[in-house]
Parts: C-alpha cells; sequence; structure tokens
C-alpha cells in the first residue's frame, strides 16, 4: 500500500495547481498579443487579418517615412534632455534626503514621490492650467519640463535605494584623510552611485520616450513618437505601425535589460 500511496502522492505533486495556472494565463494574456503583432508585422498583407505571405515590405517602408524620423528626433530631444537635467537634480536630491534631517523632511520626501502615483492625465492638466497661468506658450521645453516631473522621481527613487546599501565610513574616512565633502562626493560616493544613476536614467528615458498624455497636453507645436502613433491608428492599424511597435519593443527590452544590468550591479558593489 505505501508504494501505491507514495506514486499518488507523486501525481498529484506533478499536477499545476491553480496559481501556476493563472501565472501561465496571466502571462498570456500579457505576451500572445504582442507575439501576434510581431508576426503580421512581417505580413505582405496590408489587412491585418489576412496573411498572404513573409515580406520585409513595411519594415522598408517605415526607413522610408521621413514624418515618422522626424517625430523620433522630438522624442529624443524630450528624453534626453529631461533624463540628462534630472539625473543631476534626482541624485543631489537622493543624497541630501539620506544625509541631512531638517523639519518637514517627511512631507518633502512623500511630495517628492507624488509623480510616482499620480495618474498622468492629472499631471498633464495640472502642468497645462499652470502654464496657461503664467502665459508660458507650449513648445519642445515645456514638454521637457513636464517629462522632468516623474523622470526626477524615478530617478531619485532608484539613487535613494541604491544609498541605504552603501557604507557611510567610506565617505567619512576620506574626508578624515583630507578631502573636502565635493571632493568626497565627486570621487568616493558618484563613483558608487554611477550603475544605479545609470538604471535610473535608463528606466527614466523608456518611460519618457512612451509617454502620450503628457506629451499631447505640453508639446505645443513639438510632435514626439506617441503622438505620431496616435494620429495615425484613429483611422486603424497600419501594418507599418505593426513593424514600427516591433522595433520600439525590441528597443524597450533592450534598455530595460541594461537597466536591470546596470541595478544588479549597482548591489553587487
Amino acid at each position: 500500500m505505501k508504494p501505491a500511496v507514495a506514486a499518488n502522492t507523486n501525481h498529484q505533486n506533478r499536477r499545476p495547481s491553480w496559481q501556476a495556472l493563472l501565472t501561465i494565463l496571466m502571462y498570456s494574456f500579457m505576451y500572445i498579443p504582442i507575439i501576434i503583432l510581431g508576426v503580421y508585422s512581417f505580413n505582405e498583407s496590408r489587412y491585418g487579418a489576412i496573411w498572404k505571405g513573409f515580406s520585409l515590405t513595411w519594415y522598408r517602408k517605415l526607413m522610408g517615412d521621413e514624418r515618422l524620423f522626424f517625430a523620433l528626433g522630438d522624442s529624443l530631444k524630450i528624453a534626453l534632455c529631461a533624463v540628462a537635467i534630472s539625473s543631476i537634480l534626482g541624485t543631489l536630491m537622493a543624497v541630501g534626503l539620506s544625509k541631512y534631517r531638517f523639519p518637514g523632511k517627511s512631507l518633502y520626501v512623500g511630495i517628492s514621490y507624488l509623480p510616482l502615483i499620480i495618474p498622468d492625465i492629472a499631471i498633464a492638466v495640472a502642468t497645462l492650467v499652470f502654464l496657461a497661468s503664467v502665459a508660458i506658450p507650449l513648445s519642445l521645453w515645456t514638454a521637457i519640463a513636464a517629462h522632468m516631473v516623474f523622470c526626477l522621481a524615478y530617478i531619485a527613487i532608484v539613487v535613494s535605494s541604491r544609498l541605504q546599501g552603501l557604507d557611510p565610513n567610506l565617505e567619512e574616512a576620506a574626508l578624515d584623510l583630507g578631502a573636502t565633502p565635493t571632493q568626497a562626493l565627486l570621487k568616493v560616493l558618484i563613483p558608487q552611485l554611477t550603475p544605479a544613476i545609470l538604471s535610473g536614467c535608463l528606466l527614466a528615458f523608456v518611460l519618457s520616450m512612451d509617454d502620450l498624455l503628457i506629451s499631447s497636453f505640453t508639446a505645443g507645436g513639438a510632435n514626439p513618437l506617441p503622438i505620431e502613433i496616435f494620429s495615425r491608428v484613429k483611422t486603424g492599424i497600419k501594418p507599418d505601425i505593426n513593424a514600427l511597435s516591433v522595433l520600439l519593443i525590441l528597443a524597450s527590452g533592450l534598455i530595460a535589460a541594461l537597466s536591470e544590468y546596470f541595478r544588479c550591479k549597482s548591489d553587487r558593489i
């Protein structure tokens, strides 16, 4: 009887649990549409529901779309400028919050990280109302300023998580050896924070490139890539948009992998 009971137990252990089935269902819901999108980006037919054979026509057409490249250029300008400025301010904010105590610090921390939880539409409307109240015309620079709001928070929180794992004695030792506070910051603290700063910058860059709501409210005459894509899909999804989506997914995946690499590297330091 014992071998039979053991065999029955092993059979029950091999049976997938409801948690595993739910996980498979969830990931299938997330990734099967992406796989279908990738397959139909190579479809020779102009209509997505009809498969006529493998073709790179839509990728070649995409490479010759000047309007799309202009939109990509606007998105890159906004993302790079916003991330570059936010990387400096976010790092200084994280360092200041970890090293200094002052009245209202908890309130300041809560306000600083609010963009992480506030809906994008609320940030977009609030920014537009503020710009209108101070009579600042919408332009590429107003979009950069609006993107800095959430880029700053994401970079600061990644750097803050890294600061919690650092040994404070290293900076104190540098000060004891004659280094100025600025030298200790630049030569001791910043090198240790560099992987975390890069990870936060890559994360903020992807989010900035992907943003539609805030850009549409603040970009003015600029035409970032998400707005260009949204204007095209209003009349239906075309195969060249499928091809563009595949390229954007691959680029985002690569940047996310780099961000995770730098995050893991910072944890090992």
